[in-house]
């Protein structure tokens, strides 16, 4: 079983930034992709970043050049910092991970989801 715990969200003003953290422990081979999804009142569930096991990032169009997804391998931590943030980021972020566990079977998690609310 795998866990994948959030951190760092809150309630910012417009233009403000904030840092998001997902830690993964658990029975952990390796994780292949890691990203962040965020999902607002009424919206379903969409990708905003990324990330390979080799550095490799997407994002979405909404979130580029204000966003930075990044992670750390040996701590099996993903980061999200967030800049110049708008109200139109307001939402629950959710940490995903794709787990190759010690069985060599590939699985995906969800965090439980962190809100980021931007309002002055």
């Amino acid at each position: 079983q795998v866990q994948l715990v959030e951190s760092g969200g809150g309630l910012v003003q417009p233009g403000g930034s904030l840092r998001l953290s997902c830690a993964a422990s658990g029975s952990i081979f390796s994780i292949n992709a890691m990203g962040w999804y965020r999902q607002a009142p009424g919206k379903q569930r969409e990708l905003v970043a990324a990330i390979t096991s080799g550095g490799s990032t997407n994002y979405a169009d909404s979130v580029k050049g204000r966003f930075t997804i990044s992670r750390d391998n040996a701590k099996n931590t993903v980061y999200l910092q967030m800049n110049s943030l708008k109200p139109e980021d307001t939402a629950v972020y959710y940490c995903n991970a794709a787990v190759l566990d010690y069985g060599l079977g590939l699985y995906d998690y969800w965090g439980q989801g962190t809100q980021v609310t931007v309002s002055s």
